[in-house]
């Protein structure tokens, strides 16, 4: 079969996932580093709808989500923060 994948392959090229807590904590630190570049942002940026969407992102969504899905919560909060951040330091 062409999309056939033998047991060994998948073995090799996979990196180390670690264990649930230690990928849980990893996940954790990210969210408390996004969290913190967000509530530093001015009051202009506070006014913002993306600072709202950013906080939503962090807070329910991101605890509403399973662990495989939170990876891509924190890279949307993080990306929404980029486009606050630029948007404050052209303004």
């Amino acid at each position: 079969m062409p999309n056939r994948r033998s047991a060994n392959s998948d073995k090799t090229t996979q990196a180390p996932r670690g264990n649930f807590r230690q990928r849980y904590d990893d996940l954790e630190m990210r969210r408390t580093a996004l969290v913190a570049r967000l509530t530093a942002l001015d009051e202009a940026a506070r006014r913002q709808a993306g600072y709202r969407h950013a906080l939503k992102l962090l807070n329910d969504t991101f605890r509403k989500s399973s662990l495989a899905q939170r990876l891509a919560v924190l890279q949307a909060a993080a990306w929404l923060i980029d486009i606050l951040e630029k948007l404050v330091s052209t303004t």
